[in-house]
């Protein structure tokens, strides 16, 4: 597995905690970029970010919704097994017991 492939695992779980620790479970690209490179070490790209998005949202792990430049993520209930560990999703880390 390259460094680029688990790096990328592990910023769409980051996204995906993130989610499940926001008050309603949602949150816009800007701050979720913001929030994982604070708590998570992730310095990623506003792009990066939307990107992951719009990925997650494509494996239903969250719904995504666009006003704009503004891309606004919503955890869905996958999404909140994923975080939890209680699912697997190819493409996301398994969070750590």
């Amino acid at each position: 597995m390259s460094f680029q492939k688990t790096l990328t695992e592990d910023r769409r779980l980051s996204l995906l905690l993130m989610l499940a620790e926001t008050p309603g479970y949602r949150a816009n690209a800007f701050l979720l970029r913001d929030a994982i490179a604070e708590v998570y070490g992730h310095d990623a790209s506003i792009d990066q970010v939307k990107t992951d998005v719009a990925w997650l949202a494509e494996q239903g792990l969250v719904s995504q919704t666009i006003t704009g430049e503004v891309v606004m993520a919503a955890l869905t209930a996958r999404g909140v097994d994923a975080a939890a560990g209680r699912a697997t999703v190819p493409g996301v880390k398994r969070p750590m017991p």
